[in-house]
């Protein structure tokens, strides 16, 4: 059963080192990309929209001595971002993000749990839709972290105001995507992780290896698991990785052959299409059909 009370997933954060790599390559496998969006501290990004309301945030760090001046000030995004690209690299999927209707109050939550990773940050960036129009999308983050956690973390977003454009046509994806089904976790202690998403998310962790949420699941597996569920290898760690994200299609067979016709590279898995991390593509992206 779902768990109504719990935070939706908002969207997912894809460190690169470039965002011309995730154009070419997202397109590729039949994504239409926004325009890009510039962060008021070093970053910017090229977002992936779905019907559903969730997207993915693809990131560069489009500047590095605001990047750095923004660290200094306490800019917990961007020292995480920092400190997950000097760990693991400039290509990955660093962070999973929660709706809130209230930041403030999700923020309490996490220091009284001690768990969380710094100052409240909120900001304004400007948004413009797949033909120019621009407007102002507001927000405002707390976040959350295992204390010994580098490659991965949480936050909860509360968008202050959102943008009045018209995203139609940013979510109209040549393979058929509507949305986010499931995010898989790699962690050689997944009973000692689900708590932490569990309090980020304020869901049930009863479930043991997944957190239900309202419009997805999140799941944590062991890397034997995840290697015999989707043939792909991660290295076993103790700590959290997030590896893979599965989306939502209507048509398995359209989706093979787009990806056949661009040359990418992909094997199947049960019913699942699976297509393994790429430049610009920080994660495993997986295809499943739904009816």
């Amino acid at each position: 059963m779902i768990e109504s009370s719990a935070h939706p997933l908002d969207h997912l954060v894809l460190p690169t080192g470039s965002l011309d790599a995730v154009r070419s390559r997202l397109a590729s496998l039949g994504f239409i990309v926004a325009p890009t969006g510039i962060h008021p501290f070093g970053t910017e990004n090229a977002c992936v929209f779905f019907a559903d309301g969730t997207y993915l945030e693809p990131l560069a760090v489009g500047n590095e001595q605001m990047a750095d001046r923004a660290i200094g000030e306490g800019n917990v995004f961007v020292a995480r971002d920092r400190l997950y690209r000097q760990t693991l690299g400039d290509e990955g999927f660093s962070a999973v993000v929660f709706a809130t209707a209230n930041a403030d109050a999700d923020h309490a939550r996490y220091v009284e749990a001690g768990l969380s990773a710094g100052e409240m940050l909120g900001f304004s960036r400007a948004f413009t839709d797949a033909n120019g129009k621009s407007d102002t999308a507001s927000f405002k983050l707390a976040f959350i972290s295992d204390k010994e956690a580098d490659g991965a973390f949480l936050f909860a977003c509360q968008r202050v105001s959102a943008p009045k454009i018209d995203r139609t046509a940013l979510q109209a994806h040549a393979n058929g995507v509507t949305g986010i089904l499931e995010i898989i976790a790699v962690s050689d202690r997944p009973a000692a992780q689900i708590g932490l998403i569990a309090t980020a998310a304020e869901a049930d962790a009863s479930a043991g290896d997944a957190v239900r949420l309202p419009n997805a699941v999140l799941s944590i597996l062991s890397s034997e698991d995840y290697a015999s569920r989707f043939g792909l290898t991660v290295a076993p760690s103790p700590d959290l990785r997030f590896t893979a994200i599965a989306f939502a299609i209507r048509d398995k067979a359209a989706v093979r052959r787009l990806l056949a016709d661009n040359a990418v590279r992909h094997n199947m898995s049960g019913n699942d299409i699976v297509v393994p991390p790429a430049p610009g593509q920080g994660a495993a992206f997986i295809f499943r059909e739904i009816p």
